[in-house]
């Protein structure tokens, strides 16, 4: 495993499906996969109980069909699926990386890819459309940016005013393209 992965790789906790109301804690490290539950009952026999814990190493919680159930009925099966591919080494390297440092990547491509990258999770899907990432991208295409442009971006976000200007040269360079076009012609 990465020796530069932190210690805890995974944590949720949560409330058992109703009626229940007991609370659980999944915690997955580098090295082992610990259940952790605390019963909540109003019940005299219930009341005093210890918290319970299932520690098991990545191998043996493969194994372990019984803990997988638990957190599939707990967590439901999309967390149970993620925990199993940490166990088996599966790690999504690119989820783990900062906002800041993933926004300074996604910087360097070009716009169809950070269009095509928005749609790959909810994570990417906010950083491209973050304000963070399209300030930049708006200065960088743009010689000067007005007080209106800012007042604008400050509504409406930076990409929504990207998308705006972008539109407006467009529409402006066409109708350049006309009037030269017709230019040209008249002076024949």
């Amino acid at each position: 495993m990465a020796s530069w992965l932190p210690e805890t790789l995974f944590e949720i906790v949560g409330q058992g499906p109703a009626p229940s109301q007991d609370y659980y804690q999944l915690l997955v490290t580098r090295c082992e996969v610990i259940f952790r539950w605390w019963k909540v009952s109003l019940r005299s026999e219930d009341q005093g109980k210890q918290p319970g814990e299932a520690k098991d190493s990545h191998e043996d919680f493969l194994k372990n069909s019984h803990l997988q159930v638990q957190i599939a009925l707990i967590f439901g099966a999309r967390i149970l699926e993620y925990v199993l591919n940490l166990c088996e080494g599966k790690f999504d390297f690119l989820e783990r990386l900062s906002d800041n440092l993933l926004l300074t990547i996604i910087s360097y491509l070009d716009l169809e890819d950070i269009a095509r990258l928005s749609q790959t999770s909810r994570r990417f899907a906010k950083l491209c459309r973050s304000d963070q990432l399209w300030e930049p991208i708006v200065q960088s295409y743009c010689d000067d940016i007005t007080s209106d442009m800012r007042a604008l971006a400050l509504a409406v976000g930076w990409r929504q005013t990207f998308f705006t200007n972008m539109l407006q040269l467009q529409q402006e360079s066409h109708e350049r393209e006309q009037r030269e076009g017709s230019q040209g012609h008249s002076q024949f």
